[in-house]
């Protein structure tokens, strides 16, 4: 969870206003979360798949570089990095054919009202 806060924390504060887990185990310290940076945890119902559609999504193409065989506790910060640019690099037919970074780079330019 502390990687987790790392990685949001260094965010604008409107993109971090809430987060959504899966019901694993590894989230069991959400409250330390919330209490850490402000940003309120919500999780998805148990058996409802719908309501996590696009973590699923990222978690299969996530794949490529991370078979469900490769011990991920031997990689490296900079090797999970490199993992999360090329999936925010990748254009999406749902995001118009723009990569994940070119759409969170213009919303967080979106003047506020």
């Amino acid at each position: 969870m502390d990687k987790v806060i790392a990685a949001i924390r260094a965010l604008p504060q409107p993109a971090r206003r809430s987060i959504t887990f899966d019901r694993g185990t590894e989230f069991v310290s959400w409250p330390h979360h919330q209490a850490e940076i402000g940003t309120s945890s919500w999780f998805c119902d148990p058996s409802a798949p719908w309501q996590k559609g696009t973590v699923e999504n990222t978690n299969r193409r996530a794949r490529r570089w991370l078979p469900r065989d490769r011990d991920i506790d031997q990689l490296s910060d900079h090797d999970i990095r490199e993992i999360c640019d090329r999936l925010n690099a990748t254009p999406r037919k749902c995001l118009g054919w723009k990569t994940p970074a070119e759409v969170f780079r213009a919303k967080m330019l979106e003047k506020r009202p």
